[in-house]
């Protein structure tokens, strides 16, 4: 990739999946996030943006979840390793506050390992018994309920 990348955020479509679930799990192999079941990615298609390069396609993907009529969840947040640095999840997670926004959603909060990434973009530690919902909803079923050490985070939308 050039030092400068141009890029595109778009709405996700069925043709973009594969790509999204490799990029996903990647990461997840290396325990940087939560891997993604291609059945999910299908499923959740309407949840998630993409970040399309110029020259390269797609560099980058994070879906807005809607967890309460007040509350959704900024989640697979993911970019490719060679577009790192270059404001593609800065720009990801502005398109997902705008879609929170025009949802009518007041906050969005994430599960992440990248905390300082998101303190940068306005997000704050927050306990995750605030969540409730998600963690009694989605989290409950995941592998590492028990043991995780993700740190729940979240800022207002406007």
């Amino acid at each position: 990739m050039p030092d400068s990348l141009t890029i595109q955020v778009r709405p996700a479509r069925l043709a973009d999946v594969p790509a999204m679930h490799a990029l996903i799990n990647q990461f997840a192999a290396e325990k940087l996030m939560l891997s993604r079941p291609l059945g999910e990615l299908y499923e959740n298609v309407r949840d998630f943006l993409i970040a399309e390069a110029e020259v390269g396609g797609l560099v980058g993907c994070a879906a807005v979840h809607i967890d309460t009529d007040s509350i959704g969840e900024l989640k697979a947040l993911a970019v490719a390793k060679s577009a790192h640095g270059q404001g593609v999840g800065k720009a990801l997670v502005a398109s997902c506050l705008e879609a929170a926004a025009a949802l009518g959603l007041e906050r969005l909060f994430c599960l992440t390992y990248q905390a300082e990434f998101f303190a940068k973009l306005g997000f704050v530690r927050v306990d995750r018994s605030r969540l409730p919902t998600k963690v009694w909803s989605e989290c409950v079923r995941c592998h590492r309920f028990l043991d995780c050490d993700e740190v729940a985070m979240w800022r207002l939308v406007r």
